[in-house]
């Protein structure tokens, strides 16, 4: 660890008087190497935390996509700003502390550090203890596509091991996404010791479905919204709050959608359903329904854990009649979950999406643009999609309000999380 923190702190000066066109130019090696990777890692990655390869391939042409955006926009991003006779620069802070979650275990990384590196910065990843191999991996990526192996490193530590690293001086500014719970002990550690930090928490996001809304579209829509990555997905759909006038037709078409979904070996290319990470999760997540279904919603599928199962898997499940006060509309599922609300109007729509601790995402379903707007303005969270679901993009920042975290990634926004804005002023 120390040998690491050394090693990307004594690079920072190396990194940062690359020129950007040498920094594009690594970056756009590094899409390549996981565009011509993309079997071995999503293989890796059905391995370690049982993502199907289907889904991690898709993760590792992101990451391809989110390197070619910083190496084609960064420099223009962080060009000197003239404002009233004053030069606005835009220079790293230096080395950055990255903890990461399991759950993209590419994709997390890749769309902090493409711009993080292109900016100057050089990384410290501390990613989840049970993807390893996909650490290692992505350290090696880098380093080969920038020629050394000291400007993103990877370290293997406890996480009481980890403020020390956010205590040393060496460290000038950290990410972290995660649970809210573990997202405020870090950013206690970085109040405690003054440094800049960004954190990507929790969600428990809403889905409104209006009267009006294409039920064909949002079913299907919502369906893969909820599913993705076993619904392990910090911006998964997990509440739907759906309109008396199409309730029952929505929850029937909902529930033909998620019993498509065919759980199996994550390495085989036929599996949409792949295991939960850990047997903890499952267990927690079953916990939720059985609860919820004990104070009153309805179960209309899944709902029970396999019992022949090597892995930790759990069925798609659809549960009706939720209300607040159920664990899960209160509480983050993070499991392949979906929980229906039946809601009256606007109103209480946008009122039952808003009462959740977290403000990560939402989206709307209506076929009415003016409508949407002007509930998607009411909406406290840092996105709201429309007739879509809510997914990162490198083209736009990203991030959440309440107990969802602070500051955002991707876009201009997110390259200017870590860096200085230095006023020169003649």
């Amino acid at each position: 660890m120390t040998d690491s923190l050394a090693a990307v702190a004594d690079a920072f000066d190396d990194l940062r008087g690359l020129p950007f066109t040498a920094r594009a130019a690594a970056l756009r090696r590094a899409a390549g190497l996981l565009e011509a990777r993309q079997e071995e890692l999503a293989r890796l990655m059905a391995r370690e935390m049982g993502k199907p390869v289907t889904q991690g391939t898709a993760e590792l042409v992101k990451c391809a996509t989110v390197c070619r955006h910083y190496a084609a926009h960064g420099e223009a991003m962080l060009a000197p700003v003239v404002e009233d006779g004053a030069t606005i620069l835009h220079q790293p802070l230096g080395p950055v502390l990255a903890i990461m979650p399991w759950n993209f275990p590419f994709w997390q990384v890749f769309r902090f550090a493409a711009p993080a590196l292109m900016a100057g910065n050089p990384i410290l990843l501390k990613h989840a203890s049970n993807v390893p191999a996909c650490a290692e991996a992505i350290a090696g990526l880098i380093a080969e596509a920038f020629g050394r192996d000291d400007f993103l490193r990877a370290v293997f530590v406890s996480g009481k091991e980890v403020e020390p690293l956010i205590a040393d001086p060496r460290i000038r500014a950290l990410t972290f996404t995660g649970s809210t719970d573990a997202g405020r002990q870090v950013a206690a550690a970085a109040g405690r010791h003054l440094k800049k930090s960004v954190l990507e928490l929790g969600g428990s996001d809403p889905y409104l479905v209006l009267d009006d809304a294409d039920l064909n579209l949002a079913a299907k829509t919502c369906a893969a919204a909820r599913m993705v990555n076993a619904g392990q997905s910090c911006i998964a759909a997990k509440r739907f709050l759906v309109m008396d006038a199409v309730h029952d037709a929505f929850v029937a078409l909902l529930q033909e959608e998620l019993a498509a979904y065919r759980p199996g070996d994550p390495s085989d290319p036929a599996t949409t359903l792949g295991p939960m990470a850990r047997a903890d999760l499952r267990d927690e997540l079953h916990g939720q329904v059985a609860d919820s279904i004990a104070a009153g919603a309805r179960l209309l599928l899944g709902g029970a854990v396999p019992e022949l199962r090597d892995l930790p898997y759990y069925p798609a499940t659809l549960l009706d009649r939720v209300t607040p006060g159920m664990r899960v509309f209160d509480e983050e599922t993070f499991g392949p979950v979906a929980a229906v609300t039946r809601v009256a109007g606007d109103g209480e729509a946008i009122a039952l999406a808003n009462q959740t601790p977290f403000g990560l995402g939402a989206a709307v379903f209506t076929a009415d643009g003016s409508r949407a707007r002007r509930i998607a303005e009411q909406l406290d969270t840092g996105t709201v999609a429309i007739n879509s679901q809510v997914a990162s993009d490198p083209r736009f920042p990203f991030g959440g309000v309440k107990d969802s975290g602070w500051g955002r990634e991707l876009g201009a926004h997110g390259i200017r999380e870590f860096v200085n804005v230095k006023a020169l002023r003649m």
